[in-house]
Order: structure tokens, then C-alpha cells, then sequence
């Protein structure tokens, strides 16, 4: 069942292995892509993972008895998946919003943000343990490492979360349905 380790069947591996590489992590980039509303770029990406996938698919299946193409294929399906995600973190595409809790008492963390270039909305609340801040900043992704340090300097004792962003384009959507509106009116008259 094992052929013989020689160099076409190693080479043959290696070829599987980085193929998978290259498709996974353009899978992983392509659903990022998507979840942030990049379809162009998703729509790109999946044209390459999928003939970077046909070609390793292609040459997994021209030779079957093989056990270590199928251990190659395998193996690039993990690292692409590994090296995906580290590259679309890498990359940082979108938003995230940070919400940043800290008690009424402490420092200024939201001028530190303005001070930084961040927008920031501040919201008086009460918490488990008296009145607080809610402060929230929407920012790229980007520059999440850039307000995190600033608000670490200010107050390293407040709580702050961050969530991924998608954003409605509601001028966009009004336009449009206004153009439909006017498209049927206009045949209306006609």
C-alpha cells in the first residue's frame, strides 16, 4: 500500500501540501471578507481558492494509493487554516467597536481617546458596585492596539470589550428606494 518514499512522491506531497496551504487560507480570508461586507474582494478570492483547490483535488485523485498525499492534503488544510487566520488578522479589515466601562471616579479615559483621534460616546450608568461610564468607539480594526494602549494608560483597571462592526449604509438604501419610487412612477405615466 505505502509506494516507495522516492523524490516524485515526495515532491508530489510537498506540492498537495502547499496548494492546500494556499487555498484554505484564501477560504479564510474570503469568509472574512464576506462577514465585513467585501464582496468584490470575496468574490476574487473565491475565484483563486477554488482552482488553487482543483489542482490540488486533481492531484490527490491521479494517484489514490498514495497514503502521504493524503496525509499532505490533510496537513495543508490545517496550516491553511492556521495561516488564514493569522493573515486576515494581520490584514485587519473592517471595524470593531470598544466599549469601555469604568467607574465614575476614574481618570478621563474617553478625553485620552479623543486626545488619541478616537470618537467617543460616553453613557452614565449604574453597575454592580455604583455609578460608571460607558464609553463606546467605533474604530478600524487597525487601530484597536493604538486605543487599547491609550486607555491603558490613563485607567489600566477599566473593563473594555470589542465587538466586529457591520455598518448599515442607510443613505445608500434611501437612495436607492427612491430611485425605484421614481422609476415607477415614471412608468405609471406612460
Amino acid at each position: 500500500m505505502f509506494d516507495a518514499l522516492t523524490a516524485d512522491a515526495l515532491l508530489g506531497a510537498l506540492l498537495i501540501f502547499s496548494l492546500r496551504i494556499v487555498d484554505v487560507s484564501l477560504g479564510t480570508l474570503r469568509i472574512g471578507m464576506l462577514i465585513r461586507g467585501k464582496r468584490t474582494a470575496a468574490g476574487a478570492l473565491s475565484f483563486f481558492e477554488s482552482l488553487v483547490w482543483l489542482m490540488a483535488a486533481a492531484k490527490v485523485l491521479s494517484t489514490l494509493d498514495s497514503p502521504l498525499q493524503f496525509i499532505a492534503y490533510a496537513g495543508g488544510y490545517a496550516s491553511g487554516t492556521m495561516l488564514g487566520a493569522n493573515i486576515e488578522r494581520w490584514l485587519a479589515v473592517g471595524k470593531v467597536v470598544l466599549r469601555i466601562i469604568v467607574p465614575v471616579s476614574a481618570p478621563d479615559v474617553q478625553e485620552a481617546l479623543r486626545k488619541a483621534g478616537f470618537y467617543v460616546t460616553t453613557v452614565n450608568a449604574s453597575g454592580r458596585d455604583g455609578e460608571v461610564r460607558i464609553m463606546f468607539s467605533v474604530i478600524a480594526r487597525k487601530k484597536m492596539k493604538q486605543a487599547i494602549r491609550a486607555i491603558e494608560q490613563v485607567y489600566p483597571k477599566a473593563f473594555v470589550t470589542v465587538e466586529e462592526v457591520t455598518t448599515a449604509q442607510l443613505q445608500d438604501t434611501v437612495t436607492h428606494q427612491e430611485g425605484q419610487l421614481f422609476r415607477r412612477l415614471r412608468m405609471m405615466r406612460k
